[in-house]
């Protein structure tokens, strides 16, 4: 079962929120939260809101399904930042001149799923160690041949003047 949570319009643009989101895709739930927590970039604190949205979406969703769901075992499946619209505003410059500032906004979406339990393995006929037949050895072959290297382009055999 997915859970997702996207939160438009962050004040940060997105190449900053990237730096953080690429530290937490594919890691368990609580291991990006320490993550987060202990960031120093401000983007970490939007982010860590989203996690925490689609955590709680992923147990409203399993509640509704009377299926149990451990948080634990929750794993940051898709991470993802885009750009956002671009206000666009002016500052004043030297000798009466304007000059444009951009602030940038973006989109951040995570998605989280449980990770699949791994099921007990029953050991086979073919997982016991058996005798492996020795690999014939190789016949010593001579070293393969080298081209011939030619002669430079543009020159002559005959003497230079």
């Amino acid at each position: 079962m997915e859970a997702r949570a996207i939160q438009r319009t962050v004040r940060q643009s997105a190449r900053k929120m990237r730096l953080v989101i690429d530290l937490i895709r594919g890691r368990a739930v609580p291991e990006a939260y320490a993550i987060l927590r202990f960031s120093k970039k401000r983007a970490a604190k939007q982010i860590h809101k989203v996690l925490k949205s689609a955590v709680a979406n992923c147990e409203q969703k399993a509640q509704r399904a009377n299926e149990p769901l451990d948080v634990d075992r929750l794993r940051v499946r898709y991470a993802i930042v885009n750009e956002g619209q671009t206000l666009k505003r002016f500052g004043s410059a030297a000798m009466g001149r304007a000059t444009p500032i951009m602030k940038r906004t973006s989109h951040v979406e995570i998605r989280v799923a449980p990770d699949p339990a791994p099921a007990p393995k029953a050991p086979t006929a073919k997982d016991t160690p058996t005798k492996r037949a020795k690999a014939p050895k190789a016949a010593a072959s001579a070293p393969p041949k080298r081209p011939k290297a030619r002669a430079a382009a543009g020159r002559s055999k005959k003497g230079k003047k």
